[in-house]
């Protein structure tokens, strides 16, 4: 127990500075960004529509379960389905704050690779769904009451909301899976004997296979799947197969292939399962056996000689705050009174006096994301006024005059499950 603490802590010290560095960008893109850009120029059955929507989704800070309504939400918008496809391809496997991660922990050609590996795989899955996908019905809606809001506000007022997002409400979504990634990292390290990785060393298609069976179905985020990958190289892996993990992982898991066959049909599901399997192969043979290997193993045996050299005191500060933001954001009392705060409350059901609300039951939130996507999706329904969702509960509360037919579909185009519940 005590070698797995060791483990965990030396990772974390490694990443803090990096994370915290990665989390406050994130936050200044997520305020300072219209989501109306991410929007305004995926119409259209096009390669150029295919690449911005990769381009777009690159730098984005969203997790795998956060990118599915999101996506959704676009192509109700008017994007089309390659390039909702190549936005659900691009984004979840990597973002500002894990490319900043990666080079933390496994150097600058494994944080320069990744992003061009998910760029390019996500355009190939595009392509590949405007060519064999040609069912391409959208249904818009209006754009003004999906726009975010965020104009208006003074500039210190602004900088305190992306600071709110960053280390509020993006510590919260993630920060689950980067403590069950820094602990399965640990296990691996630490317990996980060399020799149960023997038949695996130095063979690049056995490790991807290996790494495919099970990254492929299980949630991984972009930011807790790296320490898992430095595991497993440590352990004899090869390179290509550690950016197998870094690519599959995130970007797909049962739920989202669900969710994606659901709303965009089977063939494109399909689609988008042959682009991640295939451009993960690819990429990882092209580590392996046409770039130089040096480049991928010494920041792996940099940090095993860094872990034993010891840690700065810099690096401990940083350590002890991202622990501290994390305990906070994981507890139910929330450290920040910012715009998400209506997340995590309990929802009145009563509301005004004379206003007319309906309560439904969701299914399938499980970050701050789905909720903000799911508030967006019924607030651009005819007739709805107001709209609160509490994550925690599974509710949303409408205020105004909406059919409920309407409601419904709303919610359950961006992949979610809706109900009205009785007065």
């Amino acid at each position: 127990m005590t070698n797995i603490l060791t483990e965990i802590w030396a990772l974390l010290c490694e990443m803090s500075p990096y994370l915290l560095l990665g989390f406050l960008l994130a936050g200044l893109m997520h305020e300072f960004v219209p989501g109306t850009v991410y929007t305004k120029y995926l119409g259209g059955r096009s390669l150029r529509s295919v690449l911005l929507a990769a381009l777009f989704g690159v730098p984005l800070p969203l997790c795998s379960c956060g990118v599915i309504p999101t996506a959704m939400g676009i192509r109700r918008e008017g994007a089309s389905r390659g390039a909702t496809i190549s936005f659900l391809i691009a984004t979840p496997q990597t973002g500002v704050d894990s490319i900043i991660a990666t080079y933390s922990l496994m150097g600058l050609p494994f944080a320069v690779v990744r992003p061009l590996a998910a760029l390019l795989t996500a355009v190939l899955g595009g392509v590949l769904c405007n060519v064999f996908d040609t069912d391409d019905e959208v249904v818009i809606v209006r754009r003004s009451a999906l726009h975010d809001g965020k104009q208006g506000a003074s500039l210190p007022r602004r900088l305190w909301r992306a600071v709110e997002y960053a280390f509020g409400e993006m510590m919260e979504d993630i920060g689950k899976w980067l403590a069950i990634g820094l602990v399965v990292a640990g296990i691996i390290t630490a317990v996980v004997p060399d020799s149960w990785f023997a038949v695996f060393q130095d063979n690049t298609l056995y490790s991807i296979l290996f790494v495919l069976v099970f990254s492929i179905p299980m949630y991984l985020c972009a930011t807790g799947s790296i320490p898992i990958a430095l595991a497993l190289m440590l352990k004899g892996l090869t390179p290509g197969a550690a950016l197998v993990l870094l690519m599959a992982g995130p970007a797909s898991n049962a739920a989202s292939i669900l969710v994606v066959g659901k709303v965009l049909g089977r063939r494109s599901v399909v689609l988008y399962l042959v682009s991640i399997i295939a451009g993960a192969i690819l990429f990882a043979f092209g580590i392996d056996y046409l770039l130089p290997r040096e480049w991928f193993t010494a920041p792996v045996e940099h940090y095993a000689s860094c872990h034993d050299a010891g840690t700065s005191l810099f690096s401990y500060l940083c350590t002890a705050l991202l622990l501290v933001l994390m305990v906070r954001a994981l507890s139910p009392w929330q450290p920040f009174g910012g715009h998400h705060h209506h997340h995590h409350h309990a929802l009145e059901s009563e509301g005004d006096a004379d206003a007319v609300c309906q309560m439904y039951d969701v299914e399938g939130m499980s970050c701050n994301h789905c909720a903000e996507n799911v508030r967006r999706a019924v607030a651009a329904v005819r007739g709805v006024e107001e709209v609160e969702v509490s994550l925690h509960e599974g509710k949303a509360r409408v205020k105004g005059t909406p059919d409920e037919a309407e409601v419904l579909q709303a919610v359950e185009s961006i992949g979610f499950r809706a109900s009205r519940l009785n007065p």
